[in-house]
């Protein structure tokens, strides 16, 4: 069964393509469903690469009417990837009951650390940040707002070797998606990046071995996300490779998040 449920549009300033292209290359692909889930804007605040929040209501508006408009070839839903805040938990809230989403992607690339500050991955000085960062992934995985925690090993891309602030910061990620039943995403963008040149050797930046060879065996669902940004990286080979190297690992593939069958 093909499916996706990360998929970016042109909206977020980084990606192109509109949502009706990226519902044509799911059909011309044979996609059985096809989840959008651009960058999510805040009220308040510019985090900077994503839609504006006055986009918000036409960005939904515009998955609706493509719901409607190809029901019989494709199920569509509207989601947003999105960084979690505990101030905004009213606004998650919103989205959810009265924004008219479908479901929430947890993308955490800043958060808020135990200062009150907003810290970006990619400004770490080391493995030391990554337990904090760790934490703030638990708690918005704790919240119970998203149905996908995306890419939870994206910090491993910078460039500091395995330590134990890495197997700690692992074990707080998978403890709280195990105990919350959450999916966590293999991400094919860590493919189509290739690999990189680390301390301790050539990796991709993520996918992480070390951290999925820790979910493997857990009660933990995981799905494939595209993590598309243009109508052609919807499913290219990199998808094919992702699978294959989620089932070489033997981890708990599933392809539909709302099946109920993936009670676990």
């Amino acid at each position: 069964m093909r499916t996706n449920f990360h998929t970016h549009t042109y909206r977020c300033n980084h990606a192109w393509g509109t949502e009706e292209d990226y519902v044509l290359e799911a059909i011309k692909n044979g996609l059985f469903v096809l989840g959008f889930s651009d960058h999510g804007p805040f009220p308040d605040r510019d985090f900077g690469l994503r839609m504006q929040y006055d986009e918000l209501a036409d960005y939904v508006g515009t998955i609706n009417e493509l719901k409607e408009r190809f029901a019989d070839r494709l199920k569509i839903y509207s989601g947003l990837e999105i960084e979690y805040h505990k101030k905004y938990n009213d606004y998650y809230d919103f989205l959810l009951k009265e924004g008219g989403l479908d479901y929430l992607v947890l993308g955490q690339h800043n958060y808020t650390d135990s200062y009150g500050d907003i810290r970006y991955i990619s400004s770490f000085s080391g493995t030391e940040d990554y337990p904090e960062y760790a934490e703030s992934v638990a708690e918005a995985i704790e919240s119970g707002f998203f149905k996908i925690a995306a890419h939870p090993d994206i910090f491993y891309k910078n460039p500091f070797a395995w330590d134990e602030n890495c197997e700690k910061a692992a074990d707080i990620i998978i403890a709280a998606a195990e105990r919350n039943k959450i999916c966590l995403e293999v991400n094919a963008n860590g493919f189509r990046r290739g690999k990189s040149y680390f301390p301790d050797g050539m990796r991709f930046q993520y996918p992480v071995d070390r951290f999925w060879k820790k979910v493997r065996g857990k009660n933990i669902n995981v799905t494939v996300g595209s993590d598309c940004h243009t109508a052609e990286q919807l499913w290219d080979h990199h998808i094919d490779a992702v699978y294959k190297y989620c089932k070489d690992l033997r981890l708990n593939i599933i392809y539909d998040i709302f099946s109920k069958e993936n009670d676990l």
